[in-house]
């Protein structure tokens, strides 16, 4: 038997909730998951730590700025170019403008209601409610 390997691409994503309890979530500008919800991230740049790559994505992605705080949980995701390697972080949100930016083309404070509904209609990146529900960080 032959073995190989996959590349593993190592992404960042954050968990920002607000004092309302709703969840952060963008959606999409770009594939993978064009048109669909899901929280800001992205890939980790080369000589970048986790926390340097939350920050720069959810800037970038919602004009936002947050200091990342502990792991929450770590998935993996299929690529194009082998396995997206997700570490998704809980943040805290310091200072910014929220908007829309880069590959996102909206970003929305969503609640359980919102969420549960994107969900139903299959709205949300592959596996990111029942991801969310395990770790027990959905939206209020």
């Amino acid at each position: 038997m032959t073995a190989f390997h996959v590349p593993r691409i190592r992404c960042v994503g954050a968990l920002i909730g607000d004092d309302r309890g709703r969840l952060l979530l963008v959606r999409r500008g770009r594939e993978p998951g064009r048109g669909l919800w899901s929280v800001p991230g992205g890939k980790v740049e080369p000589g970048e730590s986790d926390a340097e790559a939350v920050v720069r994505e959810t800037r970038e992605e919602t004009g936002l700025e947050v200091v990342p705080g502990r792991l929450v949980g770590s998935v993996l995701r299929e690529a194009p170019n082998g396995v997206f390697h997700i570490h998704d972080y809980a943040c805290v949100v310091t200072g910014g403008d929220l908007r829309a930016g880069d590959d996102a083309d909206d970003v929305q404070w969503v609640n359980l209601a919102i969420f549960t509904t994107l969900d139903r209609d299959n709205l949300l990146v592959e596996q990111l409610a029942d991801t969310l529900r395990g770790w027990n960080v959905l939206p209020r």
